[in-house]
């Protein structure tokens, strides 16, 4: 089945889920079918701030469309930030949808934990992950910890890169987190695979961006 991508938001996420897809048809010894297509960051930015779902949705709906008409079968937005508006966005959508907080959700459901610290964009923090998640408490920083991760978070997202004073904002908010009651981190921005491996991270984490590529490609090869 070949898969859509709305990419491009940003590249360092964009990356990780083309190598991880790569990988994982790999391992099955199957081919990988993909079309990419390119959303662009400031926009999104600049709608999530304004929380105009409606604006976002059709720049998504518009690019669905692109990735039906060449050969795609299902559609997924590889962007916490842009699951702002899947609601909207899955209403409309010509192809069906891998919703990453649905999956996310599930994946947490199917653990032991009750809280969750949780970094991102200040909305993705403040709406507690677009309150998507129903099965453990999602914990957000506060005061000047959430600013701090916010504005280091988006510069991160746009540049594609991450730098030793960005990573120390996450570190430090994380720790704090974590002292203060939260028994895992969510990653509750796919440009976060810059910083944080589950393989080598020091404390627990919630990787969306992974359950969400594991949940694509589940449905691909289903």
């Amino acid at each position: 089945m070949q898969i859509g991508l709305i990419g491009g938001i940003g590249p360092s996420a964009t990356d990780f889920y083309y190598r991880r897809l790569i990988a994982a048809f790999a391992a099955r010894e199957s081919p990988l079918e993909l079309t990419s297509v390119h959303a662009d960051t400031p926009t999104l930015v600049d709608n999530l701030g304004r929380n105009d779902k409606a604006a976002q949705a059709e720049i998504f709906l518009r690019l669905a469309r692109r990735l039906a008409a060449a050969g795609a079968k299902l559609v997924a937005i590889i962007s916490i930030a842009g699951h702002f508006c899947i609601d909207s966005f899955k209403a409309e959508s010509p192809l069906p949808a891998v919703d990453m907080i649905t999956e996310v959700n599930q994946a947490v459901r199917k653990t032991a934990l009750s809280r969750i610290g949780i970094l991102g964009t200040r909305t993705v923090m403040k709406t507690r992950y677009y309150g998507g998640l129903t099965t453990a408490a999602i914990i957000p920083p506060s005061g000047r910890d959430l600013i701090d991760v916010h504005d280091a978070y988006v510069t991160m997202a746009a540049s594609g890169s991450v730098t030793e004073a960005q990573r120390s904002v996450f570190d430090r908010v994380s720790r704090r987190l974590l002292n203060d009651g939260a028994q895992a981190i969510m990653l509750g921005g796919t440009d976060l695979a810059l910083v944080y491996d589950q393989q080598t991270s020091e404390f627990p984490l919630i990787d969306c961006a992974s359950i969400h590529v594991d949940a694509i490609v589940r449905f691909a090869v289903g």
